[in-house]
């Protein structure tokens, strides 16, 4: 007998992981587990994917909170995952719904990519036609299936290609692409020192997107994607390409091929034929390296268990919402924003690409991928080579662009001075790199031989799109320290726009600019600021460059000091974090280890919120009865408490287990600046970059009167919600930000905490 249905609205939720494993499906798993009975439902684990819904038995199991301790760190998929030729015919369907009426399960969270996702709203259109179809076989009776009448499905797309469209990220892809831009790293190394080329194959049979991002975030000479094939003449076009590049100076030659890629007449480009002509047309010593299973092994990087965690999440939430009418969702990302799509219409789309590349319709397979998509492809095309006539804008609209780096290093800076540099040399204009910030020009504009004020070469930057740090260094003074020096700097070197990269004190540097253009006209020109800092506390965006490099050596140092935690079973870890006076960097690693606990300056911390976790983790403790990963961590922001430091709040949890278990502290400091910057920030970085010379180019035709006028000649990039956007600094810098405490006033990510909490079964002041 399957067992009575819940009271009210709550539900039995089974979960499965279907098709080619991705990294993050663990932390969708989990999230969805603990999720369900946070929400009073209960949560069941289909081992296998469809298989184990077919089978049925011991393959679905009910999972309770602890079933799913560990899950985060953890690669591949932990409840397994295998082709179901059985689910595919009406038969298999038909035990496959016998199976979940008679574990009472009533919803399901599918994550899988879009062939598995097909498949289960497939199951969904069928399903009162599979249950009449039971009673008349006799094989259950009408009571059994009468609290099972609707069966509501929710998708979430894990797959390493990114291949489904309607969204910005599918679970997975960040951290294949980071094992890519790894490997490509370590092999750039022995390329340089060879002077070899590398032809490199990644995944991407339709999609090329890990291709894509691959060539944009380590400056690959020549891509090959499936949607926008190269032009009739592509091998003299490439090798043209890299022939410039090794006449400008360059030693070492990248191709990243996608194994989907192919000619505009659909004939597969294989890295041998590539091979072929690089050694045989331009006699370089070449080497092919395939990737392979290497892109799709490993842990999940920070972003995408952020991802899965949250989708998991807003899964649950959405299977709590629907009616019987609602339409099968797919749980997508648009830029920062968790949003619900048609499944249906995602798949259709998503099919729809493959569609138009083999009608070689290959402007409509753009058009298909997200925007995004595009817009990268753009960004790449312009800054691959800087020798391009037919962008080159006339004399009068050339303009020069300073660049400069204003507070502390932040991964991505020297990516997107790189994008900066190969845009502005390809429509004509000259960058001019001022050294070590605002100090650097003042004291050192005229030193002998080499002053800080220096025009970049394409060459000069080539190979700074995978360095950490800052190139052309930065420093945290800021403008007002010498004003008339830093405007006579700007005359004398002729700076036509401004481009500054940096955290809270490049906002900051940038206000004091745009407030003294009234008295100094050499202020009178466009500005743009890239937020970039590892506190992402800067206002006018969500997401600063830098803060997911952060993330990523947080997360690392975490998940080790977990093992030690968790090896001594009975231990509690304190990690200190930076981030200024803004908990996002502690809130969102939080979310990406499952932390038991987290301090943020916004919500401070108090004697009874330190009482109710000591009280936790003694319960916690005392139910684990030697459980494996056991080990707990506890994230405090630098600033949460001036009081409640990080070595006294591990102290006191100390005193209080009265030797039921153990408690340390540890305090990673300038690791999480990170070493080499993340994909992401790489990618963004360079997007944003270029986005932010486009919008410097509209302020060359007006006068200064024109631009003194204009509140959109003085802008900071950011992207909010589902959009990137240029914010007026005067607007910003008066309705947005939080000076007191160096951030903005309304911080997005603030909903998260309590998301945090929930995952990790922390109590609150109202339980």
């Amino acid at each position: 007998m399957p067992p009575p249905p819940l009271p009210g609205k709550k539900r039995r939720i089974g979960v499965m992981t279907s098709g080619g494993d991705a990294p993050g499906m663990n932390g969708a798993v989990r999230a969805v587990v603990r999720m369900s009975i946070a929400k009073g439902c209960e949560a069941y684990g289909i081992h296998e994917g469809y298989e184990g819904l077919v089978q049925g038995g011991d393959l679905i199991k009910q999972m309770k909170w602890e079933d799913v301790r560990g899950y985060l760190s953890e690669g591949g998929t932990l409840i397994g995952t295998a082709r179901c030729k059985a689910f595919m015919q009406r038969p298999g369907r038909l035990t496959a719904a016998r199976n979940m009426v008679m574990a009472g399960i009533d919803a399901l969270v599918i994550c899988g990519g879009d062939g598995s996702l097909t498949g289960a709203d497939t199951f969904r259109k069928e399903w009162q036609g599979l249950l009449k179809e039971l009673v008349d076989n006799k094989e259950l009776t009408s009571d059994q299936i009468a609290p099972f009448r609707h069966l509501n499905i929710v998708g979430l797309v894990g797959s390493i290609d990114n291949d489904m469209s309607s969204t910005d990220a599918t679970i997975g892809c960040y951290s294949s692409l980071g094992r890519i831009c790894e490997a490509v790293d370590y092999i750039d190394a022995t390329a340089q020192s060879h002077q070899r080329a590398f032809v490199i194959e990644v995944m991407g049979r339709h999609c090329g997107w890990l291709a894509l991002m691959a060539g944009v975030s380590t400056g690959a000479d020549f891509v090959f994607i499936p949607e926008k094939p190269p032009s009739e003449n592509w091998e003299a076009e490439m090798c043209g390409i890299i022939s410039r590049h090794r006449k400008m100076g360059k030693r070492k030659t990248i191709v990243i091929v996608a194994e989907g890629a192919h000619d505009l007449s659909l004939n597969k480009v294989t890295p041998t034929r590539v091979m072929d002509l690089l050694s045989n047309k331009l006699h370089l010593d070449t080497r092919i390296t395939t990737l392979g299973h290497v892109q799709r092994g490993g842990g999940a990087c920070a972003y995408d268990r952020m991802l899965s965690t949250l989708q998991g999440v807003e899964a649950v939430e959405a299977v709590l919402d629907a009616t019987p009418e609602t339409p099968t969702p797919v749980i997508c990302v648009i830029e920062n924003k968790i949003v619900r799509k048609p499944l249906l219409k995602a798949v259709e789309d998503t099919l729809a690409v493959a569609k138009a590349i083999e009608a070689k319709d290959f402007a409509r397979a753009m058009h298909l991928r997200d925007a995004e998509f595009a817009e990268y492809h753009n960004a790449y095309m312009t800054t691959t080579a800087s020798d391009q006539p037919e962008k080159r804008l006339s004399k009068e609209k050339q303009l020069r662009v300073g660049i400069i780096h204003v507070g502390a290093p932040a991964g991505g800076m020297n990516a997107a001075t790189r994008a900066a540099v190969a845009y502005c040399l390809t429509r004509g204009h000259t960058p001019v790199a001022l050294h070590n910030g605002f100090p650097g020009l003042c004291r050192h504009h005229d030193d002998e031989p080499v002053g800080s004020v220096r025009e970049l070469s394409w060459l000069d930057v080539e190979g700074w799109v995978s360095k950490g740090g800052s190139e052309i260094g930065t420093n945290r003074a800021l403008p007002s320290e010498d004003m008339p020096k830093t405007a006579w700097c700007f005359e004398k070197y002729k700076i036509d726009a401004l481009f500054m990269i940096g955290g809270f004190e490049a906002f900051t540097a940038v206000s004091e600019l745009r407030k003294a253009r009234t008295e100094y006209p050499a202020f009178q020109i466009p500005i743009a600021l890239l937020p970039a800092t590892i506190s992402n506390n800067v206002p006018g965006t969500e997401y600063s460059i830098g803060s997911d490099t952060c993330l990523n050596a947080l997360v690392s140092y975490c998940d080790a000091i977990k093992q030690s935690a968790s090896a001594s079973r009975r231990r509690v870890f304190v990690v200190e974090t930076q981030g200024g006076k803004s908990g996002y960097i502690a809130t969102i690693a939080g979310l990406s280890i499952g932390a038991t606990a987290v301090y943020t300056p916004e919500e401070g911390i108090s004697l009874k919120m330190l009482a109710r976790d000591i009280e936790h983790l003694r319960a916690s403790f005392a139910k684990d009865r030697g459980q494996s990963k056991a080990g707990k961590l506890i994230l405090r922001n630098e600033h949460a408490s001036e009081t409640y430091t990080t070595e006294l709040i591990a102290n006191m949890i100390k005193e209080e287990a009265h030797g039921r278990f153990e408690s340390r502290h540890a305090i990673p400091g300038h690791v999480q600046q990170g070493g080499t910057p993340s994909p992401m920030d790489r990618c963004r970085a360079i997007r944003l970059a270029v986005r932010c010379i486009e919008h410097l180019e509209e302020g060359a035709a007006k006068s200064k009167q024109e631009l003194l006028a204009d509140p959109m000649s003085v802008v900071v990039i950011g992207i909010k919600g589902a959009s990137v956007v240029f914010g007026p600094m005067e607007t910003v810098e008066k309705e947005e930000t939080n000076w007191k405490d160096r951030r903005p006033k309304d911080e997005s990510w603030l909903q998260l905490k309590k998301i945090v909490d929930t995952l990790s079964g922390r109590p609150t002041a109202d339980d």
